[in-house]
């Protein structure tokens, strides 16, 4: 099996083709359950250019934002010099808010900015034979005097905050005579000083296939299994829609195994060839799916349409209104008819009303067993004349006088 491409390229070494042949992160699972270890490696100066230069705090956010979400534990392996302490402390803030636990292993130097990212990981490993150097920060500038001793308060704050730092980790101490005197420390005089917690060797989680590594890799026929067990594509911490900074491909292993289990023969297939096969499987499983089976109806159970089940209602509540108008017209025309022969009062009409709709077969009963109060019949008539007062006095009682 051919070696993949080193992380970092220094040196005579051709520059590589893309930035994950020398800066990325491998997972590997855990000792238990779902839990996966990522290892990233800080090898090369720290600086804000990122790229081919160094390691940025843009390119730590990019590793983190890629890692699987089951990632409960980063190994970052250390080799540097260090360089912008600005850039230095982003990257350890980052690693800080990750929610996995962070530990540094020094496996060559942890120094300047280095040492100060490695002092605020949540545990420090030295590797035998490595070294931390601690020193006051430094700048090149240009001015006048005023601009010189302003440059100069400015490192002082600088140099405040880095002590900070070591000091959480290793407590009170002459920090700024040990800058001062930019301290070297083997890896024993650094666990002494608190900066680091033990020496040891820490095993690395192997190298990983990158993107741009040599196109006729094969998978080992006698370890078929991935170096990287939960490959996932990366996710963006950053609000908005999706926007590609940078090409990514698959990885030689990652490429053969899903060419294996698509039954993609030719060893040489290329990425959209897989990505064939893999949308062709796809539709064939959506094809193969089974219809839905429909769900028995218990016994008796009416199943019907739902616009028809809305009609129905529909039209039963007309039939309820049209029932309800026949029984007031009903008990209307009882009323009506008490009042007409006389049975009850037309001022009590209401009242009367009311009971019905309380006992209509009761007060209905009641009232027709009521006697006529008012006589509404025709007693007597006139003739249509109309006498004088003498006249009636003498159709009584005769002529006056006589």
């Amino acid at each position: 099996m051919n070696k993949p491409a080193e992380n970092r390229y220094w040196g005579s070494q051709a520059l590589p083709k893309s930035k994950t042949e020398f800066f990325n992160a491998v997972t590997t699972p855990g000792g238990s359950g779902d839990s996966t270890i990522a290892t990233i490696r800080l090898y090369g100066p720290i600086d804000s250019w990122g790229g081919y230069w160094g390691v940025s705090a843009q390119d730590v956010g990019e590793v983190l934002d890629a890692l699987p979400g089951t990632v409960d534990q980063i190994v970052l392996r250390i080799n540097s010099g260090g360089g912008e302490v600005f850039e230095g402390v982003s990257i350890l803030n980052m690693l800080r808010a990750h929610r996995a636990s962070v530990t540094a292993v020094v496996d060559g130097r942890a120094a300047s900015a280095a040492s100060v990212i490695a002092a605020g990981c949540d545990e420090v490993v030295m590797s035998p034979g490595t070294q931390m150097m601690i020193h006051s920060p430094s700048v090149i500038a240009w001015g006048n005097a005023a601009e010189m001793r302003k440059t100069a308060d400015i490192l002082d704050g600088v140099e405040a905050s880095i002590i900070e730092i070591y000091q959480a980790k290793a407590g009170d101490k002459d920090w700024s005579q040990l800058l001062a005197d930019e301290t070297w420390m083997t890896a024993a005089q650094a666990v002494e000083q608190g900066l680091a917690d033990r020496v040891a060797v820490v095993p690395d989680a192997g190298e990983t296939a990158t993107a741009g590594a040599d196109p006729d890799l094969e998978s080992d026929p006698e370890d078929p299994e991935p170096l990287d067990s939960s490959p996932m594509l990366p996710r963006s911490s950053e609000p908005g829609s999706t926007k590609n900074k940078e090409t990514i491909t698959m990885s030689d292993t990652f490429l053969a195994q899903v060419r294996d289990r698509l039954g993609v023969t030719d060893a040489n297939a290329t990425e959209q060839t897989v990505l064939d096969a893999l949308d062709e499987s796809l539709a064939e499983a959506i094809d193969e799916t089974p219809a839905p089976v429909a769900t028995a109806v218990p016994e008796g159970t009416v199943v019907m349409d739902k616009e028809q089940h809305a009609q129905l209602v529909r039209d039963a509540q007309a039939g309820r209104d049209a029932r309800d108008q026949q029984i007031k017209d009903r008990r209307d025309l009882i009323v009506a008819k008490a009042i007409e022969t006389g049975r009850i009062a037309p001022a009590n009409a209401e009242s009367w009303r009311k009971q019905l709709d309380k006992d209509e077969d009761g007060v209905a009963a009641l009232i027709q067993d009521l006697q006529a109060t008012v006589p509404l019949g025709e007693i007597g008539h006139s003739d249509g004349v109309t006498n004088s007062d003498d006249a009636n006095y003498e159709a009584i009682y005769g002529p006056k006088g006589a």
